[in-house]
């Protein structure tokens, strides 16, 4: 299981290519990259905001359980 970090840094690369994918679909005027570059800065947004709420939750339990 990968690390909130490495979660992070892998949605934010995924949102570069699909960012790059859709900017090509559009250039080449090829619907169907495009639509796959949407996807992937989506899926890649999410992957990126869950690893958030991952490292959030982990602090708050650190904070709660401390004596």
């Amino acid at each position: 299981m990968m690390s909130p970090t490495q979660q992070k840094w892998t949605g934010r690369w995924e949102q570069l290519v699909g960012r790059a994918k859709s900017l090509w679909g559009l250039l080449t005027a090829n619907e169907l990259l495009k639509f796959e570059g949407d996807q992937d800065v989506l899926f890649g947004a999410r992957k990126e905001r869950v690893a958030q709420a991952r490292e959030e939750f982990a602090d708050l339990l650190k904070t709660r359980l401390r004596p």
